[in-house]
């Protein structure tokens, strides 16, 4: 309760600083409305059909990304982890990717898969699966050796091993990694929607600001942070689900 109330009262400092050098200091709208521009913007942006249209494409394009990140980092993670002659030959490659700036490679995307969903979805695949990737390679390697000794003098089955010791093992690694991949799969859909988009809260933000409409830019910042929040605290309460035995289950996600 007292972290909550110290979270609550943060923003209420923020949004009242935020008042004070607008006010204080005669600030343009144009440069920063004042918070009360911005919620009554949010609120008339929330009254919009169309706004929840370019939402579904954002959440389609930043789930569908997710989702791509979750499956293929996984798997690369552990057949590398657990592979050695696979992790010596692929592992540069994973790490490369990594290194190069994804905001590059976004025209490329474009020329590829076209200005549709697909583009913006790839963009958003790209940038969540290496935080997964690692932390399932990470879960992988540290898989109690002591534990992997007593299923082989037991002559247990690969699957049973699987099932049993390195899911259970990996889960909290990927689950971080994941917690990390939806941040950055909604940044990665947004980019895309900014560089190369027609639909979208990305494309929306942009067109605001052609427009100059300032107080509803900020709305929509506002409106993709609180969508961010949500999705970053669904994927950390999965841990309740998915691993209640393990001590990071009982940690708050915010």
């Amino acid at each position: 309760m007292k972290r909550l109330a110290l979270q609550v009262s943060a923003v209420v400092a923020f949004f009242l600083i935020w008042k004070g050098y607008v006010h204080f200091f005669d600030v343009s709208p144009l440069v920063l409305p004042a918070p009360e521009l911005v919620v009554v913007a949010l609120f008339r942006l929330l009254g919009s059909t169309d706004t929840y249209y370019h939402l579904g494409i954002t959440l389609t394009e930043c789930l569908g990304g997710f989702l791509f990140a979750i499956v293929f980092g996984t798997i690369i993670g552990q057949l590398l982890g657990r592979v050695a002659i696979l992790d010596t030959v692929f592992k540069p490659f994973v790490i490369a990717l990594q290194v190069t700036p994804k905001v590059a490679l976004i025209p490329l995307f474009i020329l590829w898969f076209g200005f549709g969903l697909e583009s913006k979805i790839i963009v958003s695949a790209v940038l969540a699966f290496f935080p997964v990737f690692a932390n399932s390679y990470l879960g992988a390697k540290s898989v109690d050796r002591g534990l992997s000794e007593v299923f082989t003098v037991g002559r247990s089955r690969q699957s049973r091993r699987f099932r049993l010791l390195v899911i259970p093992s990996s889960l909290p690694y990927i689950l971080t990694g994941m917690e990390m991949a939806i941040v950055l799969a909604i940044i990665g859909a947004v980019v895309g929607e900014f560089v190369a988009g027609t639909r979208g809260l990305g494309y929306l933000a942009t067109i605001k600001l052609q427009e100059l409409e300032v107080d509803t830019l900020f709305a929509v910042v506002l409106l993709l942070a609180a969508i961010g929040f949500s999705l970053y605290f669904a994927v950390g309460s999965l841990r309740k689900v998915m691993i209640p035995w393990h001590e990071s289950a009982n940690k708050v996600a915010i």
